[in-house]
């Protein structure tokens, strides 16, 4: 039989293997811009077009595509390379954050009729985006621009598109696994099957046996060694309770053996054919059992692995008391006390974790090395973990990120790197690991599940006397970012607001479940959900307005938040925009007609919530960057921190543009390299722009210092009369171009570069507000979003544009966990909900257009008066619906997620209650 297939103009006659998709075979021939998210035809990633039809890549068996025309995204362009209009579209309107859903977002949508873009909920229902919230995708569809261009000098504050943009829309950018590296081996992972035993016994001989096999690695292979695989700059904020390879497995789906063979499939039948022996242990899965006496101890080791407790099952802990609470409660005129109960949620990033291990010669000294190019937003902690693992030198060890696929803390982890390089040097050829989409559900990790005990009193004229908090956090079988969470979770949720007596009691505790880890918001959104929930109650049994109550117990500017563990001496306000996040609340309550959209006999209800998130993570978050001038007349940036659609790169270089006078498209950038810089923490805790952003100012602002100083003693100038234009230096009336002062000052030996560091304290508070109309049908549980607002203080805004996407997509992704997003364990802690169709994300038709409101502050901490605005919008999401679902139905809801059927059983009890006499 002869196969013929046309893809993008180019005949290809290789017959597709029995079964292949057509999503592998494509990528197989280089069309790396077809992207793997699902394997399961449920988030679109792989679209492609057969004869003009848009399909689902990983579900077309290759097979069919004979005698076809295949178009992937590569193709799109016009013939001559122009840009097919709806690429320029995305370009305009900013349509992707970090990109890795857009080229299937185009292939589908560039296909639509009148009737499909007159019902874009309907027709790209089959595409799933995580990062923005698909309002800036609906306006690249509609053809709605956003992106302003380039002036010199005047970066900072404008709406400037992504560098990468042009790179994205044609499926060029390329992410971790878009690499073709020869002689390429591929793992799989034998998981376990129970949630707590001891392994007796492993027979590989049959899995040895399988063609293509080349290696089975067991705990046997593994070092002893003990680590963490949440990366933070300082290793020791995570308990040491991980093995690559561990004898004992504490949840369904831990690792157990590893196969390395020359295809995927002959790695899975070598998994199918390893025989484990196992002793079954007692677990348990409640975080309050397993505290209770009798419960099996989950990790029993010694203090070396700063586990609080272990024989508690206590992973860590916080106990602390400002004033004394029962005296605060004494005064109270009113005491509100509830518990709240938020789930476990999945990053659902759509990109997988993964990783390639390989080697390469080091440049200057010539010696072998390792390369693991990883999707991970920590590669030099990553690195530094590698080497204390393996005993490694840093010179040999290169970690590289790629354009991320998404991230939101879940790949503030190592979780591929330590097993894929454990095969990689024992076998001395490279190595890929791959999470399935299934193992991203079981085998990596969750946002923690939280339960919240608050207790609130008042007086009657709504002043705070005393707060209360009982936290526990279920942290799963691992302690991975556990203490990290827990402690983060208590400290702005409750330093926000005064009140002369706080209390609080926190516990992360050990289950035999799927572990929990980084999440944005990191514990600050589960415990605001209960906060913010409960102030509302308070307002109501008080009489007071919502709104005023805030007002009256918040910080104001200058204040410490004070809370019963002290206060961050780092930690300062050193902006205040909290007033106008509540004052945009005022304003939507006073011009709201939303109410009016509600059918006919649905309840409607309002309801707002506010949140504080300090700007970057304590005990210091590192960052440096090198700034230099180029033969050309242009110039280069290398710092390190990863792009996963969080905006860093754009700003980097929009801070560097304005220092240097001139325009982001003369600026190119290094990024995510451990070759490109000394070091970097990482891109997570909000830093991006205001740690790795202070270091490139820093180092962009000493640079053209340096070259004005050297142009005027070149030009023999007086230094007070030059200026940095976009490619040259202005002296007194005469033009010094960029070049000839880079050959003048080579020509003396000197390099026309600065460095830039700084080190992530002191640190400053970012704050938002969410406020929602919604509407719900009592006969049904259905609830509509009316109208969604949110209020963000990011201090200068450096990119409104990118800002904004940022903070529809924290409102989108909060929404699904506020709605119906939940990770669900059976009795035995097995996920059962391992797949997007069994797990739902938001998709177009359920997010609303958010209208984003940005306080007017300039931070006298952050760079250029810039603060965070990544992880806070989420936060106040989940209460802020709350509140309006208890304004509309008069039930307040207590657990996440607010699932329709909920609703239902809720509204369906209170009317069969009988009337009180």
């Amino acid at each position: 039989m002869s196969f013929s297939v046309r893809v993008n103009g180019e005949d290809f006659d290789a017959e597709p293997r029995a079964g292949q998709c057509l999503r592998t075979y494509l990528r197989e021939r280089g069309w790396f811009g077809v992207k793997k998210g699902c394997d399961a035809g449920d988030c679109g990633a792989c679209t492609v077009q057969v004869d003009g039809e848009p399909v689902h890549s990983c579900l077309y068996p290759a097979l069919r595509a004979e005698g076809r025309a295949v178009t992937t995204v590569e193709g799109l362009a016009e013939e001559g390379g122009e840009l097919h209009p709806l690429q320029q579209k995305f370009l305009d309107a900013q349509g992707f954050q970090c990109g890795f859903c857009t080229a299937g977002m185009l292939m589908t949508a560039s296909a639509f009729d009148e009737e499909q873009l007159a019902d874009l909920p309907r027709a790209l229902k089959g595409n799933l985006c995580r990062c923005t919230g698909y309002r800036a995708i609906e306006d690249a569809v509609r053809g709605v621009r956003h992106t302003e261009r380039p002036c010199a000098g005047q970066a900072v504050g404008r709406s400037l598109g992504a560098p990468a943009g042009p790179q994205v829309v044609t499926g060029t950018a390329r992410y971790t696994f878009d690499v073709d590296i020869e002689g390429l081996l591929h793992m799989k992972l034998l998981r376990s099957p129970h949630p707590h035993a001891r392994i007796v016994a492993i027979d590989t001989a049959d899995a040895l046996r399988v063609p293509g096999v080349v290696a089975v690695f067991t705990h046997e292979d593994a070092p002893d060694t003990l680590y963490s695989s949440a990366r933070h700059e300082h290793p020791t904020e995570d308990p040491d309770d991980t093995r690559v390879l561990d004898d004992t497995v504490r949840f369904v789906g831990q690792r157990v053996a590893a196969v390395v063979a020359e295809s995927e499939g002959a790695a899975e039948e070598g998994c199918r054919r390893i025989a484990v022996t196992y002793e079954q242990l007692p677990y348990v899965l409640d975080p309050e059992e397993a505290m209770g006496p009798g419960a099996p101890v989950i990790h029993p080791k010694g203090p070396e692995s700063r586990i609080a407790r272990p024989q508690d099952n206590v992973c860590g802990e916080a106990h602390g008391e400002l004033g004394d609470v029962e005296q605060g409660f004494a005064e109270a005129d009113v005491v509100y006390e509830e518990t709240f109960r938020t789930q476990r949620v999945q990053h659902a990033s759509l990109e997988t974790h993964g990783c390639v291990a390989s080697f390469e010669e080091h440049e200057e000294t010539g010696e072998e090395r390792i390369v693991v190019r990883s999707s991970t937003q920590v590669p030099f902690l990553t690195r530094r973990a590698l080497c204390d693992l393996y005993g490694l030198p840093m010179d040999r060890v290169r970690v590289v990120a790629g354009r991320v696929g998404g991230g939101f803390g879940g790949k503030q982890e190592m979780l591929t790197e330590d097993i894929a390089v454990l095969a990689a040097l024992r076998l001395h050829r490279p190595v890929k690991l791959e999470f399935t989409r299934a193992e991203q559900f079981y085998g990596a990790t969750t946002r923690h599940p939280f339960t919240i005990t608050v207790k609130l009193g008042a007086r009657r004229d709504g002043t705070l006397t005393a707060l209360q908090f009982r936290v526990v956090a279920n942290t799963g079988a691992y302690g991975n970012h556990g203490p990290a969470v827990m402690f983060h979770s208590i400290g702005e949720s409750m330093g926000v607001y005064r009140a002369p007596h706080k209390k609080v009691d926190a516990y992360s505790v050990y289950t035999n479940a799927v572990p929990a880890g980084a999440f944005r918001g990191y514990g600050l959104g589960q415990v605001t959900f209960a906060v913010e929930s409960a102030m509302d109650e308070l307002a109501r049994r008080l009489g007071v307005d919502p709104l005023v109550l805030r007002e009256r117990n918040v910080i104001g500017p200058g204040e410490h938040m004070a809370g019963p563990l002290g206060e961050e001496e780092d930690l300062h306000i050193a902006s205040y925009g909290l007033d106008q996040c509540l004052r945009v609340v005022r304003d939507a309550l006073a011009d709201d007609t939303s109410a009016e959209l509600a059918p006919e006999g649905w309840l409607v209800g309002q309801g707002f919530a506010m949140a504080a998130i300090a700007c970057g993570p304590p005990g210091g978050h590192l960052a440096d960057a090198t700034v230099k001038l180029l033969a050309d007349g242009t110039y280069d940036i290398a710092v390190g921190t990863a792009e996963f659609g969080n905006g860093t790169t754009t700003v980097h270089k929009q801070i560097t543009a304005g220092a240097l006078g001139t325009t982001v498209d003369r600026i190119a950038i290094r990024q995510s390299d451990t070759d490109v810089v000394r070091h970097d923490t990482g891109a997570f805790g909000s830093a991006g722009t205001v740690v790795a952003g202070k270091a490139v100012m820093k180092a962009a602002n000493a640079l053209a210092e340096r070259i004005l100083s050297f142009t005027a003693e070149y030009a023999r100038t007086p230094r007070s009369l030059l200026r940095l234009t976009a490619e040259a230096v202005e002296c007194d009336g005469r033009t010094v171009p960029l070049k000839e002062v880079y050959e003048a000052a080579h020509g003396q030996g000197v390099e026309l570069a600065a460095d830039g560091h700084f080190g992530g304290s002191p640190r400053s508070v970012a704050f938002n507000s969410q406020w929602f109309r919604i509407a719900v049908d009592p006969d049904t549980g259905e609830i509509r979003i009316l109208r969604s607002v949110h209020g963000a203080d990011a201090g200068k805004v450096m990119n409104p544009l990118q800002c904004r996407g940022q903070v529809e997509g924290g409102v989108a992704q909060a929404l699904g966990a506020t709605l119906f997003e939940q990770v669900l364990v059976d009795d035995r802690g097995e996920v059962t909900t391992a797949a997007f169709r069994r797990y739902r994300l938001p998709a177009f038709a359920d997010v609303p257009r958010t209208e984003v409101h940005f306080s007017e502050t300039s931070d006298a901490i952050g760079p250029l008066g810039a603060k965070s605005m990544s992880e806070s919008p989420f936060n106040p999401v989940p209460p802020a619906f709350a509140n309006a679902l208890r304004d509309a139905t008069d039930i307040r809801f207590t657990e996440a997620p607010f699932l329709r059927d909920k609703v239902w059983r809720a509204l369906d009890a209170r009317r069969r209650r009988p009337a009180s006499p």
